[in-house]
């Protein structure tokens, strides 16, 4: 699991989407958009930490609110994305976006991002 960059989320809200770079990165990818105080990011984080090394999947996250960034962040995860919750996640499969969601639990995680 890896933290996005500033120039990464900067790129983001410059082309409306994450490069696919990050979304082809492996076959399947999701992408976590969210801020550090919610209690669902907290849980999410625990059982993300969890799953074991996999070259099929890769694991991107911010904590927007902690960036010099935020409120240009928030404003183009909520209008070019469409969603106004934390956490977010994207998932994408062979770089093109399969599917959305929220808090999700961990079954319905890895049922999404390998889909």
């Amino acid at each position: 699991m890896r933290k996005l960059s500033a120039e990464e989320c900067q790129a983001a809200i410059t082309a409306g989407e994450f490069s696919p770079g990050i979304t082809a990165s492996a076959p399947a990818v999701a992408i976590i958009l969210t801020q550090s105080w919610c209690p669902q990011w907290m849980w999410m984080k625990t059982y993300l930490g969890s799953l074991r090394e996999d070259a099929a999947l890769a694991l991107y996250w911010i904590e927007y609110d902690r960036e010099s960034f935020f409120e240009e962040f928030m404003t183009f995860k909520e209008n070019a994305f469409g969603n106004d919750q934390v956490p977010y996640v994207r998932y994408y499969r062979d770089g093109k976006l399969a599917h959305e969601s929220n808090y999700i639990d961990k079954g319905g995680f890895l049922r999404f991002l390998k889909r």
